[in-house]
């Protein structure tokens, strides 16, 4: 709603045979942490019966740790209250933001009546390793050596949310004929092969246009010296191949495939807020010759499970933007009181948020 921010998101990608766009974790996990979603403490519901009945040990476990040394340093200890306030001071802003995201989804859960099994989400294991070619254990040992999680976490904290959300948007995905061509051209037609540079202010951009426009065999060198954008200055402004329908800003994708002569210099691009790019044409990547019908069926699956992604951040960005949210901690506050009360009548004895 899942975002995507300054931070790269955690993700594994495996490219098809056919070298078609990567199968992302998950599906929607890119889409979870570009909506604010970088869960890591779900349950799922079927535990949570179990977890209710086990509240009185669970609460003398955790009174029991705050009276307990974590460390020793020559006899001096290191409270479970220290800890913690390193902890917060350190994380809590980003976990806590992770708990407020999970709990509007639990929520929205609960009111609605939406259940996700286990069954279903063990399904979704299944069908996600057959895209990496893997039996479901070697699957699992992909994720921990890579990303770090262990079965249990990519349960509960990617999957059952993915699940969740996809029941709670409720809509079926709607493929059409134009976007079954639009994603044959982008797998299969020619791509255009530039340089990009990325200034943020457009002074600055028209300055570096001016010397690219007038030496463009300079422009690798300008990319190096003026580009904000820090992956493709190292390369001298080399960016991959950009497809015609998809992918990269439209602005960008217009202006590339407009272009006709090697060397050709685009004009000023806006593509964002404070991002002012420039490109460099240099050919086309050569077309893969493949009979429509030959891969319509992958084609569709893909183009699927990009619907998918869409409509699920759609649906969190909606409850987001309807929950009414106060962070103590930040001292920031979002959302309606009117949603706010509809929650407190729904339990009450919940306090009232001044």
């Amino acid at each position: 709603m899942p975002q995507l921010s300054s931070q790269s998101p955690a993700k594994i990608v495996a490219e098809s045979r056919s070298n078609r766009s990567g199968i992302l974790i998950g599906g929607t996990l890119v889409v979870l942490i570009a909506g604010g979603i970088s869960m890591q403490v779900w349950r799922a519901q079927t535990t949570q019966a179990a977890e209710q009945k086990s509240d009185d040990g669970s609460t003398k476990t955790r009174m029991d740790a705050q009276n307990t040394a974590f460390a020793r340093v020559n006899a001096e200890p290191i409270s479970y209250e220290a800890l913690a306030k390193e902890c917060v001071e350190r994380y809590g802003k980003e976990v806590l933001e992770n708990m407020i995201s999970r709990l509007i989804i639990q929520q929205e859960c609960a009111e609605r009546g939406v259940v996700v099994s286990e069954a279903e989400v063990t399904q979704q294991v299944i069908e996600i390793s057959k895209k990496f070619g893997l039996a479901v254990d070697q699957y699992y040992k992909l994720l921990e050596a890579e990303r770090g999680l262990s079965p249990t976490q990519y349960q509960r904290d990617i999957i059952w949310p993915m699940l969740a959300l996809r029941k709670l948007a409720g809509k079926e995905v709607t493929i059409t004929r134009e976007m079954m061509q639009q994603a044959y051209e982008d797998n299969y037609g020619p791509r255009v092969k530039a340089r990009m540079i990325v200034c943020d202010k457009q002074r600055r951009a028209q300055e570096v246009w001016d010397k690219a426009k007038a030496k463009p065999e300079d422009f690798d060198a300008l990319a190096r010296d003026y580009s904000v954008e820090t992956n493709s200055r190292a390369l001298g402004g080399v960016i991959p191949p950009i497809r015609k329908n998809t992918g990269a800003h439209e602005n960008l994708r217009k202006a590339a495939f407009a272009m006709k002569e090697p060397g050709e210099i685009s004009g000023i691009l806006q593509i964002g807020p404070s991002q002012f790019a420039i490109l460099k044409f240099e050919g086309q990547t050569e077309p893969v010759d493949h009979d429509p019908k030959d891969v319509q069926v992958q084609l569709q699956a893909d183009l699927t499970e990009r619907e998918v992604q869409k409509m699920v951040g759609d649906t969190f960005e909606t409850l987001q933007k309807s929950a009414r949210v106060d962070n103590f901690l930040t001292g920031e506050s979002r959302g309606t009181v009117e949603r706010a009360s509809a929650i407190q009548e729904a339990a009450p004895g919940t306090p009232a948020t001044e």
